[in-house]
């Protein structure tokens, strides 16, 4: 059973570059520059993943600046697993399996505190495999 929808809205006060110092510091990235970078390159990847109304609370979450890069993507036909998420990300930024998965943990820990459990819980239901350890939570699965 999904969870209900519930209203979304964007958490007070959290400006882009608020966002990009927190992904920064979360990432230990060495500059502004290089964690702006990896923020706008996360969450086009994630733009390309989501559809529906999930899409749409999720971008109403986002600083303004960062709701653009998410929105502005077409949404894939067919979402990526978790891990070709991963593979994905690093094929496009030039980056290894290992720096994928580093940015993308970095950028989506924000992204899942400003979207809060209730929102990030119906995110999770839309997306393939492997996608929780990437917002930082466990994936559990069910017994048969």
């Amino acid at each position: 059973m999904l969870p209900l929808r519930e209203p979304a809205a964007a958490r007070p006060g959290m400006t882009f570059h608020q966002m990009v110092e927190r992904i920064r510091y979360e990432g230990a990235y060495p500059s502004r520059e290089r964690a702006e970078d990896v923020t706008r390159a996360v969450l086009a990847a994630l733009g390309r993943q989501l559809t529906g109304d999930e899409r749409a609370d999720l971008a109403a979450c986002l600083p303004a600046e960062a709701a653009l890069e998410f929105t502005s993507q077409i949404p894939d036909r067919q979402p990526l697993t978790g891990w070709a998420f991963v593979k994905d990300l690093a094929t496009r930024t030039g980056g290894t399996p290992a720096t994928g998965r580093w940015d993308t943990g970095a950028v989506l820990a924000v992204v899942a505190h400003l979207a809060g459990p209730g929102l990030l819980d119906r995110v999770l239901a839309q997306l393939p495999s492997g996608y929780a350890l990437l917002f930082g939570r466990a994936e559990l699965t069910r017994a048969a």
